[in-house]
């Protein structure tokens, strides 16, 4: 069995985070994408804290360098900024998005999740359907916020075996969730 230790701490030192992750926790990682239909995984080779937009391969992003300031989790009626969100990926959140035109009936539902721990939600333009669930490195495309694959992916993958920073919290940063 192969482990690597991982030991994360943030800019002001009074955080850290370990875990031990094994190949195990690989195979759950598969594992858990074979079990829910059409998950998506993307190799993610950056994850550097840096200043100004970054230029995400995926829509929305899965991971990769990021701001200095995560987003904290829960729910927002407004887009927020890919940089930030992708820094709460990297704690371990899973970032929810929907459609600005979603049926106000599915964004409840969508609301309704956010008070999970570790999920963030969040409207966005031009997404590839109507909502989307990503984590760091993982995304599922959905028609409705009521499809049971979206509950499955939050479950797979909060804090899941791809998390960076497993256990960095999602609070006490930018934003206020509604």
């Amino acid at each position: 069995m192969t482990a690597v230790i991982l030991t994360a701490s943030c800019a002001s030192g009074d955080e850290t985070a370990s875990t031990t992750t094994t190949n195990a926790d690989a195979d759950a990682d598969a594992d858990a994408s074979k079990e829910i239909s059409g998950v998506e995984t993307f190799t993610v080779a950056n994850r550097n804290h840096v200043d100004g937009p970054v230029n995400y391969p995926q829509n929305p992003p899965v991971g990769g360098d990021h701001a200095p300031n995560w987003q904290n989790c829960g729910y927002y009626s407004s887009a927020i900024a890919d940089e930030n969100a992708v820094h709460s990926l990297e704690h371990g959140a899973v970032w929810v998005t929907y459609s600005e035109d979603l049926d106000p009936d599915q964004v409840e539902v969508l609301r309704a999740l956010a008070k999970q721990p570790y999920t963030l939600v969040s409207p966005r333009a031009d997404l590839p359907a109507p909502v989307v669930a990503s984590a760091w490195g993982k995304q599922l495309r959905v028609e409705s916020a009521e499809d049971p694959r979206l509950a499955r992916f939050l479950t797979a993958f909060r804090q899941g075996p791809k998390t960076p920073e497993p256990g960095a919290v999602c609070t006490g940063a930018l934003g206020e969730p509604e």
